[in-house]
This record gives structure tokens, C-alpha cells and sequence, in this order.
């Protein structure tokens, strides 16, 4: 197994999902996080979220435009470079971009947005060309203190979606209301983040995770044994939480 995130010259990190289960799993992520947006109360909409900064409302305005940066090739390269003259580091941009542009909107405007760019989003989404997801990204991206070069179809495949589920567990956190979770789902995405943290960490180590959509993993021979909240556990990966020791090597999200 593999030490460390990559760096420099290093092979850039392609997706390890099946194209056919990540297509699956973006489009059933953008069902889910409709779903959470249209149960929302009046009162849920203003309340802080664990991103610094981003209430509710706001954290919708990001998954907003993060749907329309999927859905046309046009509305990519219009936040992409709007993206790029704001300056700094390129994702916190655009993710201040996306806020800043949906801030007007109503918590009405934004579910109806949603629903009528999410499926856009996961069709634009699956039509991405096999030649653009193995090229790199111009830039490398932040993973905990380090940087790592991606492809294309890493970010289409796994981070958008990932992106997407973690705000909804975010808005669950935000709003006390239990997230939806299945083993055919989120089962999924949470094992390819479990096997993706034991290559990047690359110890021996049991793990075992709780909840309808965690499961048993075992990463080379020995090693500790962990024991977590299937969810918790990407929370910690992905610096929503203290994580010491191989927990304190994060995931992408």
C-alpha cells in the first residue's frame, strides 16, 4: 500500500469506482440532497453549519452551483474563471463564488433551482469524455496539509459526489434530523472512502464501522483495530473532527 498523499511529479488520482456505480451514486446523491432541501423548516434554513461561515442557506447556494457547474460546459467555464481572477487557493473561490451568487435567492428559489438542474447535473455529469477524465487537473489540490494532483474523472466520479453527500450530513447535523442511509448507497460511497484512507495511510489495520451503511474492512495483516460511526468516521477524514493517530490521515470530500 501507498504512504502519504502523493505530490510533484506523482501519478495523478483517478477514481477506484466503476463508472457505471458512480454514475449511479451521483445521481441518487442528487435525489437525496433535493429531499433534505424540500423537508426543510422555515426556521432550519438560518442555522450554522460546520463550515465556518456557511449557514444552511448558504451551504444550498454552494450545492446549487455546484450543480450548474456539472450540468453545462459553458456555466464550468464561466465559474471556473471567475474562479481563477478572484485569486487564492482555486476551489475556496469558487465555492465563495457559488455562495455569493445564490445569496439572494428565497429557500423557495433554491429547492425549484435544484430540482431543475440536478438531473442536468448528473446527465452532464455521465457525458463527460473518457479523454478528459484521465487528463490532470492544471492545478493540484489541497488534502489535508499537502497537496496531490487529480484527473479529471476523480472530481467528476468521486469528489462531486462525496461533496454532495457530506453537505447533506452537514444539513442532518445542522437541523438535528437523522440522514437518510442505505447500504446500497451510501454503503458504497462510504467503503470507497474507507479503502481510499487505507491506501493513502497504507498501515495494517481492522476497521469497523457502524450504522445501515457501515461494515467490516480489513487493511493488511495486524494492525489496530478501530471501531466508529460509519458517518462519523468520514467526518473525521474529512476535518470535521479530531482524528489522532491513521484517523488523523484525511479524504477528499
Amino acid at each position: 500500500m501507498r504512504s502519504g498523499a502523493v505530490t510533484g511529479a506523482a501519478r495523478p488520482r483517478a477514481s477506484a469506482l466503476p463508472r457505471a456505480v458512480a454514475d449511479r451514486l451521483a445521481a441518487t446523491e442528487y435525489d437525496r440532497v433535493l429531499a433534505v432541501l424540500r423537508d426543510l423548516a422555515a426556521d432550519d434554513w438560518a442555522k450554522p453549519t460546520a463550515c465556518p461561515g456557511w449557514d444552511v442557506k448558504a451551504m444550498a447556494g454552494h450545492l446549487l452551483g455546484m450543480a450548474e457547474f456539472a450540468a453545462s460546459p459553458r456555466e464550468t467555464m464561466r465559474q471556473a474563471r471567475a474562479a481563477r481572477r478572484a485569486g487564492g487557493v482555486w476551489i475556496d473561490a469558487l465555492t465563495a463564488l457559488q455562495v455569493a451568487e445564490h445569496a439572494c435567492l428565497t429557500p423557495a428559489e433554491l429547492v425549484a433551482r435544484f430540482a431543475a438542474v440536478a438531473p442536468r447535473a448528473a446527465r452532464g455529469r455521465r457525458r463527460v469524455p473518457g479523454l478528459l477524465r484521465r487528463r490532470r487537473l492544471p492545478d493540484d489540490q489541497p488534502v489535508g496539509d499537502s497537496t496531490e494532483p487529480w484527473t479529471y474523472g476523480y472530481v467528476v466520479e468521486t469528489i462531486a459526489t462525496r461533496d454532495n453527500w457530506m453537505h447533506r450530513m452537514d444539513i442532518a447535523a445542522a437541523t438535528g434530523r437523522p440522514p437518510v442511509l442505505t447500504a446500497d448507497h451510501d454503503g458504497v460511497l462510504i467503503a470507497d472512502v474507507a479503502r481510499e484512507w487505507a491506501g493513502r495511510h497504507g498501515q495494517p489495520c481492522a476497521l469497523t464501522l457502524a450504522g445501515p451503511a457501515g461494515g467490516s474492512f480489513r487493511f493488511g495483516a495486524g494492525g489496530p483495530g478501530l471501531e466508529l460511526d460509519a458517518v462519523g468516521f468520514c467526518r473525521i477524514l474529512a476535518g470535521r473532527g479530531h482524528g489522532a493517530g491513521l484517523l488523523a490521515v484525511q479524504v477528499p470530500f
